[in-house]
């Protein structure tokens, strides 16, 4: 049996609005390829550069609940902001972010990493140096290639101690596209 496409979409919003959710996700188009998006209650709870939402979606079933359902609409502010992140419309974005399961030193690294602004960029030893640990600097680089949230918890603004683009979860080329987009490299 097959679902009417319009009847699966008005089920999906409706399982949203009504709050039988733990989670909803989308997958967003951006100049970055397609961005698995996923949101509680709480907030935002994940980006992935990864489309294929089965990984993803385990991790946060742990934390959230497995209640989780493809609800694009619920995805709606989340997508505005990244559009307008990309557009260069956006420096900050303000949306409520959904940090659960993450605690201690990740915690507070992740907290740090927020603080660093639009088009410019740390190292990994400073990061550390701001989270109260100056000699963790390899430990802040775990923390940025498990981060939940990427693009909105900025980890391509940290760089090596030499400036150099080393080290990100969605890759390289993301990483120097993301802050050439901000200004940060000419």
């Amino acid at each position: 049996m097959t679902i009417p496409t319009d009847l699966d979409r008005r089920f999906r919003d409706s399982a949203a609005r009504s709050g039988l959710l733990d989670a909803a996700y989308d997958v967003i188009d951006s100049e970055l390829g397609p961005l698995l998006a996923a949101v509680t209650d709480h907030g935002l709870a994940r980006i992935s550069y990864d489309p294929e939402p089965e990984r993803e979606l385990d991790v946060l079933a742990r934390v959230a609940g497995p209640r989780i359902l493809r609800a694009p609409r619920a995805l709606d502010e989340t997508r505005r902001e990244l559009d307008a992140y990309f557009a260069g419309k956006r420096t900050v974005f303000d949306l409520e972010l959904d940090l659960r399961g993450v605690s201690g030193f990740t915690l507070g690294v992740l907290e740090e990493l927020a603080k660093v602004p639009y088009g410019r960029t740390a190292t990994y030893r400073e990061l550390a140096e701001r989270a109260g640990n100056p000699r963790a600097a390899r430990a802040v680089g775990m923390v940025m290639n498990r981060n939940p949230i990427p693009i909105v918890l900025p980890c391509h603004r940290i760089v090596g101690s030499s400036g150099a683009l080393v080290g990100y979860g969605g890759g390289l080329e993301r990483k120097e596209k993301l802050l050439r987009l901000e200004g940060a490299l000419l």
